[in-house]
């Protein structure tokens, strides 16, 4: 494995490494206004949710590692105190990645990408009319995490006012994933599409699992099932009874007196379809 000491490469190589590994990243499209009213648009990945009440985003505009300069928008809601943050899906990908061009001062990027200019109602800067999802923003605090090339800086906002294009919502009002389509940042020129990927994991919230320690040994030291293959076996609140593997074995008789391997391959194919119930009683048949 290779072990780096940050202290011990070039700023711009660590850069590389932070932005490949800890991917892909939500995409926080900011939009700010500076004090002579011209609108500022830029993209930043170095962004997440953090509270919900009070409603709590965070963004960080890096210092730049060539020239240690800062962005626009760090100025910008240094004076104002107001941002938007637009989320980004698929169908403005392009011109999202074309507003993070280092435009001059007083350029505005709504223009040079092609967005549309909507007005706010709690904040003076724009909403990009396009974006899915809007959200008007009060900034609460700037932190500086350093002084030189590549320093972040934490910009702390809460929301004031949450826009939604109801075409993304399903019939219970809530969001729809998959219409959404957000994209998010990796690293160098790389980008990931949420739905593409989408793959659901049930929450072990409400219900305790077993745990894998539960599971017996023949099953947890098998050489076919992985390690994610056995976080869903422990993931149960019970094993399958008696009576219900017995009867699963009655219906699928063409497992019954096949080897440990052969047993935890079937598995396996159950647990890739999702079916975690039917692994189980795979597993237990004689």
């Amino acid at each position: 494995m290779l072990s780096i000491n940050p202290k011990d490469i070039s700023t711009s190589k660590l850069h590389h490494y932070l932005l490949s590994v800890v991917a892909p990243r939500p995409i926080a499209l900011a939009s700010t206004i500076d004090v002579d009213g011209n609108p500022n648009l830029s993209p930043f990945s170095f962004f997440n949710v953090f509270s919900a009440n009070p409603p709590i985003l965070i963004f960080s505009p890096a210092r730049r590692v060539r020239g240690n300069t800062i962005k626009h928008t760090l100025e910008n809601v240094k004076t104002t105190k107001e941002v938007v943050i637009n989320m980004v899906n698929y169908d403005i990908v392009q011109q999202m990645s074309l507003s993070s061009t280092e435009y001059p001062k007083g350029i505005n990027e709504f223009e040079k990408a092609g967005f549309t200019m909507l007005a706010s109602e709690k904040v003076t800067p724009f909403r990009v009319a396009e974006s899915p999802v809007q959200l008007e923003c009060k900034v609460t605090d700037i932190i500086e995490l350093g002084k030189e090339g590549g320093a972040g800086n934490l910009v702390i906002c809460e929301v004031v006012k949450l826009h939604i294009n109801e075409a993304f919502l399903d019939k219970e009002g809530n969001v729809d994933q998959q219409k959404l389509d957000l994209v998010a940042r990796a690293g160098g020129s790389l980008y990931s599409r949420a739905k593409d990927g989408f793959f659901e994991i049930p929450k072990p919230i409400t219900t305790l699992g077993i745990g894998v320690d539960a599971i017996p040994s023949e099953i947890r030291n098998s050489v076919v099932l992985t390690g994610n293959d056995l976080g869903m076996l422990g993931n149960v609140e019970a094993i399958p009874c008696e009576e219900d593997v017995d009867k699963f074995a009655k219906e699928h008789a063409n497992y019954v007196g096949y080897n440990s391997t052969k047993k935890h391959t079937f598995a396996k194919a159950f647990l890739e379809k999702n079916d975690v119930i039917s692994a189980w009683k795979v597993l237990l048949m004689n």
